[in-house]
């Protein structure tokens, strides 16, 4: 939604609200794995900066977009890591089992 400049700082909040209940719902799983951690927070910071506050208009929505996009860009590097670091060693493990 941050990449859309067409979104309004109403259609994201009222899309934010209905994802974050969707979440709420779920029953929490505790995974100790950085991104996982990481994105947990990012969520509740990014819902009480935007839905939690009266303030959200959309020149505040274009202001905190760049910031938003860069913050949610570091998360996918973040959960790409340690993908790739499982890809990394299963290629290793079959090496080791050809010979």
């Amino acid at each position: 939604m941050f990449r859309n400049e067409d979104v309004t700082s109403q259609d994201f909040t009222v899309k934010f609200e209905e994802l974050k209940q969707k979440f709420d719902e779920r029953e929490a799983v505790q995974l100790d794995s950085e991104y996982h951690r990481q994105m947990k927070q990012y969520i509740e910071r990014l819902y009480e900066e935007t839905c939690g506050n009266a303030a959200f208009d959309d020149e505040r929505m274009d202001e905190v977009r760049d910031a938003e996009m860069s913050n949610l860009n570091r998360l996918q590097k973040l959960k790409n890591a340690s993908s790739y670091k499982k890809e990394k060693h299963k290629a290793k493990e079959q090496s080791e089992d050809w010979g």
